[in-house]
């Protein structure tokens, strides 16, 4: 038993108008955020690089969907050239779909770093 208390007694909780207002404030921020969530899936980012050699498009779920490589970069004596070059695109592909994740889950959230969000 907890100190100061008495057999039979229950510690009282805190109720009242306070925490059924919190509580329909959470209940409403967790929908907000589930479509916020919903939304930043539904986004496309395309992000290119070597001047457009090289063109990725990633969606809200962290998926590349399109991946598109000129010819003229294709050179079979320089593939680490390749390799970088799609490397570069995906990582600015996965950064811009980061941004408009925290934008989106920023407007629901006001800013407020809750953790577990990723953000």
């Amino acid at each position: 038993m907890g100190k100061g208390m008495r057999a039979g007694k229950k510690k009282k909780v805190g109720g009242g108008a306070g925490n059924m207002q919190q509580m329909k404030q959470l209940q409403a921020m967790q929908r907000d955020m589930e479509a916020a969530q919903a939304s930043i899936a539904e986004q496309e980012t395309t992000a290119t690089a070597g001047g457009g050699a090289v063109e990725v498009t990633v969606n809200g779920n962290k998926e590349i969907t399109k991946l598109v490589i000129d010819r003229d970069v294709v050179d079979p004596d320089d593939v680490e050239m390749l390799q970088d070059l799609i490397m570069a695109a995906v990582n600015e592909g996965m950064r811009q779909i980061d941004a408009i994740a925290e934008n989106e889950m920023g407007k629901v959230t006001g800013g407020l770093n809750i953790p577990g969000l990723g953000l």
